[in-house]
């Protein structure tokens, strides 16, 4: 069976995981999708943090 050309992949926060003295224990994650043929590189975008109740920048995860 051929994979598809989308794939569905998790973006965590940067700043919950390298900071130990957030305000609550948690780190915030999204999920979307991305074309692996057009973005082969790990995607890095904007997105609210509930936890550190700001915009970060939330990388991709495996």
């Amino acid at each position: 069976m051929a994979k598809g050309v989308r794939i569905i992949i998790t973006l965590e926060c940067t700043e919950c995981r390298t900071n130990a003295s957030k305000r609550s224990k948690g780190v915030s994650r999204y999920t979307t999708s991305k074309n692996r043929r057009n973005t082969t590189a790990r995607l890095e975008l904007k997105k609210f943090c509930p936890h550190c109740n700001r915009h970060t920048a939330h990388k991709e995860i495996k």
